[in-house]
């Protein structure tokens, strides 16, 4: 028997993400390294604690791809919290059980690096893949527990981008 509380009585990890744009407005997307699927997403992450949703999405960058904070300009925050709640089979599995999915803050931001600035191969490497996508292709490459928050991503960034 589970010693965890129901996954609806767990709290949501706070996170951040960041839709990372080049040039063409093409956004970046990794293919997560402990996934079979062939699923890519932006970079996303936790909130430390005392950091604020902007300096974490900062410093996830770094940690996830070697975006320098000067090699990308944030031109957008959503609105509000957007969450996703694990499916079941993952609730128990991922952060040890202790949330049921994740609230974000996201950010669009404009990458002014050069590819080959990008860096997956990190101390802590998360991708093992990754490519420029159309912005609006998003929902249809992800993992289908989270396709109605890139939904929502979408919709809330669409008139700042032209793919």
């Amino acid at each position: 028997m589970s010693s965890l509380p129901p996954v609806d009585a767990r709290p949501y990890r706070e996170g951040v993400g960041i839709a990372l744009l080049n040039a063409d407005d093409l956004v970046f997307v990794a293919r997560r390294i402990d996934q079979t699927a062939e699923a890519w997403q932006m970079p996303q992450g936790g909130i430390d604690p005392g950091e604020d949703p902007l300096t974490a999405v900062i410093r996830e960058m770094g940690e996830e791809i070697g975006v320098a904070p000067e090699q990308a300009e944030v031109i957008a925050e959503s609105r509000g919290w957007l969450s996703y709640d694990l499916p079941p089979d993952l609730a128990d599995k991922v952060w040890r059980g202790r949330y049921r999915g994740q609230r974000q803050k996201w950010y669009l931001a404009r990458f002014k690096g050069r590819d080959s600035d990008i860096n997956i191969a990190t101390e802590h490497p998360e991708f093992n893949a990754w490519r420029w996508a159309p912005f609006r292709s998003l929902p249809d490459i992800i993992v289908p527990f989270k396709r109605p928050i890139y939904e929502m991503i979408v919709a809330e960034f669409a008139d700042r981008v032209r793919t």
